[in-house]
């Protein structure tokens, strides 16, 4: 799998967003009242972006476009919808509204996302259940220094803690996506010159993703690659698929 680097226990993506958490590798899920999936991303570059992103202009050299999230194991073969830039119809729809429209007056966007019902359970996979390894995928669009990019950077976790029953959880197979495979995830995605927030001679700790991951991301930092702006469009097809079935 990719790199990725931490510095102060922040992960630098191969693009603007910083998580704050959750860490790689983390063992997630919990019953009440933490039985949400939740992730801090921070979008103001560490205090560097203009804020609030009102005061920037369209034509600014340096800008988020947009942020999706999906929970994704090829293993597994499931790729779920946490975010799709949509805003949901009802609180039943069980996917979380534009990333970047989170807590308006906030840089850190915290994303609370309700575990569906096939992840319910306790330990590894087991019959009926589709608990195990997976990658919090996380699809930037964004400007850097005038250049448009498209990213995405898969965050390795596990769901092996307890999750229990609740009335909010939807079925999955109502946030299912189509799985994309190791190649066409990299084929869709940018490689930057650099990252965009760590400075020459900062301290940083480069990890490997746990090799039970799902897709391998583009996380490394190498020289400009051709921009696949037409196969972007091939990570996207299950994103717009599932919005359109919740708008039915």
């Amino acid at each position: 799998m990719g790199n990725f680097t931490i510095v102060n226990g922040q992960v630098y993506t191969p693009g603007l967003a910083i998580i704050d958490a959750p860490q790689p590798n983390t063992p997630l899920g919990g019953g009440k009242p933490t039985y949400n999936l939740q992730v801090a991303i921070d979008v103001s570059g560490n205090g560097k972006l203009p804020w609030p992103p009102s005061t920037q202009s369209a034509d600014s050299p340096t800008l988020f476009h947009n942020i999706t999230l999906f929970l994704t194991s090829e293993t597994l073969s499931h790729n779920f919808t946490i975010s799709n830039g949509t805003e949901p119809k009802n609180n039943g729809t069980g996917y979380v509204g534009p990333v970047l429209d989170l807590e308006p007056s906030s840089t850190v966007k915290h994303v609370n996302w309700v575990w569906p019902k096939c992840l319910v359970g306790d330990g590894t996979s087991s019959d009926g259940s589709a608990r195990g390894a997976y990658n919090i995928s996380i699809h930037q669009s964004f400007r850097w220094n005038g250049t448009d990019y498209y990213t995405v950077f898969d965050l390795p976790i596990s769901v092996t803690n307890s999750i229990s029953e609740s009335s909010d959880r939807v079925d999955c197979a109502s946030l299912e996506n189509k799985v994309l495979s190791e190649a066409e995830v990299e084929k869709s995605s940018d490689t930057l010159p650099g990252q965009p927030w760590v400075q020459d001679g900062a301290s940083t700790e480069t990890s490997s993703a746990s090799s039970a991951s799902s897709t391998k991301t583009s996380a490394g930092v190498a020289v400009t690659s051709e921009k696949k702006k037409s196969v972007m469009l091939l990570a996207t097809v299950g994103m717009v698929f599932g919005a359109f079935l919740h708008a039915l």
